[in-house]
């Protein structure tokens, strides 16, 4: 045997050996990784197995020794680079399904088969002799249609594989950069020795291929031992980072924007790479228009704002310094959307405290807004009055053209009373077809003034019906809080005394309350 062959041999033999060992300590650590181990562990064996084979190729004698060992080496050759494919696309984070696996494996078995029984079709090989001048174990052979169709198949395999990690570039933390540099080489070494290979560009009847994947397996030892390959994982971390729904943003110690995730970029259509190394604060307000409106200190906290966009968005910030010790070395952002939480928080707050006919406040609400109104007028001495007023007749609206035309005038009174209250004026649905107003820090006189206006105003605006319009009135009683008066309910007493008395006068009528008509109504 000379020197040439043994060097070959000796090569294609380390490059076993480190797989070997790759392999083997993978799989007597298994319980310590995740499931890409497994990945792992096939992919090299099947290596070792086609460096080996290769090996024992170079040092059979006879044609057929050789015939036998090149179909071993295809258990390896032909199965190895879609099981290095499902190795990267596990590592990246990606969806592995079974069909998927079936469908690549398939391919390589039909491959197997075809190599072992290439004598009867000569589908792989065309011819596959002893090289005429060079003699054993040196081989010469022409390619058949499959070989094509594999080869295309491998190259596809490891350059899409190669494509994968490198489209991870700038995603991945220049700490863990080194690492994906090695997965690319390891791919990247045995595909382009494989192509000078196959123009003819090494010497002949030598496959080249094994004497240098101890390059790659060196590499992907490093990877395992140095930058712990399996237990970090950083890859798919990134993956998670970035599938989460949760918008993420990574500060530095000096809040410069370090990374943020898909979500984020979708919550807040500013963020760009471009942006990365910039002030946070300085891109927020830069944005927005207004300051960032959580505070970033040495403790975490939580609270919620509402972003001006259309439609209009609620997030939950949630601000984490990120220590090592007592350093502080940077600061976390997860904004949570809670929109539609707070969208059905609304509606379930509207239809607590607003008549869900008229829209206006309903008499839960009236209550709890004039309490504090009401003791807010005792505590700074400010006139404190009510109105309640009640539809005219229309009991007799409901009877006669029915519900429908009663609700429609209902929201008619509603609307008419809003033109004339301003906003400072709390008015209510009491229940009913009658209505409270409540006004503080006006006069009694005043305060009847604006009844007689409410009142007048919608008697000169019928409601319109197919039928004809309807004119409707109002009758109200007004009571201003006295000395005498220790709650609300005592006052509202009073209002409906006064009530009572417009009605008894014909109705469409406004009366006050004074001591007189109290007296008169016992």
């Amino acid at each position: 045997m000379d020197l040439k062959l043994t060097a070959y041999i000796t090569l294609i033999c380390t490059s076993g050996v480190f797989n070997l060992f790759l392999g083997t300590y993978v799989l007597l650590k298994r319980h310590y990784f995740t499931k890409i181990a497994n990945f792992f562990v096939l992919y090299t064996f099947l290596i070792t197995i086609y460096c080996f084979a290769a090996a024992f190729g170079l040092m059979a004698t006879t044609l057929e020794e050789i015939k036998f060992w090149t179909t071993v080496q295809y258990i390896g050759l032909a199965f190895s680079p879609p099981a290095g494919l499902l190795f990267i696309r596990y590592y990246l984070g990606k969806r592995i399904t079974k069909r998927g696996t079936a469908a690549l494996m398939s391919f390589s078995a039909v491959t197997l088969l075809l190599v072992a029984t290439n004598d009867v079709h000569h589908f792989h090989y065309r011819v596959f002799d002893v090289h005429p001048s060079m003699g054993l174990p040196y081989i010469t052979q022409e390619i058949g249609i499959w070989y094509m169709i594999y080869g295309t198949f491998i190259f596809s395999c490891m350059f899409a594989a190669f494509l994968m990690l490198v489209s991870r570039w700038k995603e991945t933390e220049k700490t863990y950069r080194p690492q994906l540099i090695a997965l690319m080489i390891s791919q990247l070494v045995p595909m382009c020795t494989a192509f000078v290979y196959l123009i003819g560009a090494t010497p002949p009847g030598i496959d080249p291929v094994p004497t240098v994947l101890w390059i790659s397996s060196a590499l992907l030892l490093w990877s395992t031992t140095a930058s712990r390959l399996f237990t970090i994982m950083p890859i798919a971390k990134e993956s998670i980072f970035h599938s989460i729904h949760d918008g993420v943003i990574v500060l530095d110690s000096r809040n410069q924007i370090i990374e943020f995730n898909q979500a984020s970029s979708r919550m807040f259509n500013f963020l760009k790479r471009s942006l990365l190394g910039r002030d946070f604060s300085s891109v927020w307000i830069e944005a927005c228009g207004e300051p960032f409106p959580a505070a970033m200190t040495d403790t975490s906290c939580t609270q919620e704002f509402e972003f001006s966009e259309f439609p209009k968005k609620v997030y939950q910030i949630r601000t984490s310094p990120l220590m090592q010790g007592s350093a502080k070395k940077g600061m976390l952002l997860i904004f949570s959307d809670f929109t539609e939480l707070k969208q059905l928080q609304w509606k379930l707050e509207h239809q607590a405290y607003y008549d869900e006919l008229t829209n206006v406040y309903n008499r839960r609400a009236f209550f709890q807004h004039s309490e504090k109104m009401f003791i807010e007028a005792q505590k700074n001495a400010v006139p404190f009055t009510v109105i309640l007023t009640d539809i005219d007749f229309f009991k007799s609206v409901n009877d006669t053209y029915g519900h429908d035309t009663g609700d429609e005038v209902l929201k008619h009174v509603v609307n008419s009373c809003q033109e004339q209250l301003s906003e400072d004026i709390l008015f209510a649905r009491y229940g009913g077809e009658e209505f409270v107003v409540a006004v503080s820090g006006k006069t009694l006189l005043e305060v009847e003034a604006l009844a007689n206006q409410l009142r007048e105003n919608l008697a000169c605006q019928p409601v319109s019906f197919p039928t004809g319009p309807i004119t409707v009135t109002l009758s109200s009683g007004v009571a201003a809080v006295t000395a005498e008066d220790k709650t609300l309910s005592q006052l509202l007493i009073k209002a409906d005394k006064a009530l009572y008395q417009a009605k008894e006068a014909g109705r469409n009528k406004v009366h006050v309350y004074t001591a007189l008509q109290a007296e008169s109504s016992i």
